[in-house]
């Protein structure tokens, strides 16, 4: 396996394993974040902080008064030589959405134009995408999901939105992601779940996690406006969502 070290000042180094986005890249960037893990609660690397995973690398964060990459770089090699298992046990989850309220998806209609596509196949080609999460980045809870359909590749929207409300689902490049607060965001909006992807009332307030298999479930207003109650209200059963 080729890899490449790169200084970033005298705290952090990152492992880069390619230069492009791909689920075998990202696969052995979350094998070796897993493998580091291990070896530290073994009692090993001493001095590591933590590791930040990308899409194609991993950031490697020490103390300087305890250890150096000079140190480090060696032990890491070692664990990448011993193998790095891709096929990590991963969690499959579904997310309900809501493509049918026009204030829920305001993109759909240009998407289908773009995409020389009907309303209708711009939906069927989002539910039947295979998704995977990738990272998470940008605001507390926002995943980088890839796996769209190729058919439904646009670029970020020229004039991105000042307020993108919590929730939206929204499509860019060959990722989804869902807005886990209202932000700023230049991704086409196609739909809106009723689930809060961060919540803070929860043991874990981000729902989604690097490796989850993910697909979406189409539900009308109506059984929208119900989720988005238990979810308000914090009495939705989330173990439904998730399948081990």
């Amino acid at each position: 396996m080729s890899v490449r070290y790169l200084s970033c000042g005298d705290t952090a180094f990152t492992v880069e394993f390619g230069n492009r986005i791909s689920p075998q890249i990202n696969g052995q960037v979350m094998a070796l974040h897993g493998a580091i893990g291990a070896a530290r609660a073994a009692g090993e690397l001493k001095g590591m902080i933590e590791t930040v995973p990308t899409m194609r690398s991993l950031m490697v964060t020490y103390d300087p008064m305890a250890t150096s990459r000079t140190a480090l770089q060696p032990e890491i090699d070692a664990l990448i030589a011993r193998g790095l298992p891709t096929e990590a046990k991963t969690r499959r989850v579904t997310i309900p959405c809501c493509y049918d309220d026009p204030d829920f998806a305001p993109d759909l209609a240009e998407v289908a134009e773009r995409t020389k596509r009907t309303p209708e196949q711009v939906i069927e080609g989002h539910l039947k995408s295979a998704f995977t999460v990738y990272v998470l980045g940008f605001m507390p809870g926002l995943a980088y999901i890839a796996g769209l359909e190729p058919a439904l590749y646009l670029p970020r929207r020229s004039q991105p939105r000042v307020r993108v409300p919590r929730s939206s689902v929204a499509i860019a490049m060959d990722m989804t992601t869902i807005y886990p607060f209202e932000s700023p965001g230049g991704w086409h909006l196609i739909g809106r779940t009723p689930l809060r992807l961060f919540d803070q009332r929860r043991e874990q307030p981000v729902f989604l996690a690097p490796g989850d298999h993910l697909t979406f479930e189409r539900i009308d207003r109506k059984t929208f406006d119900r989720i988005a109650a238990e979810a308000e209200a914090g009495t939705l059963d989330w173990s439904t969502l998730v399948t081990e």
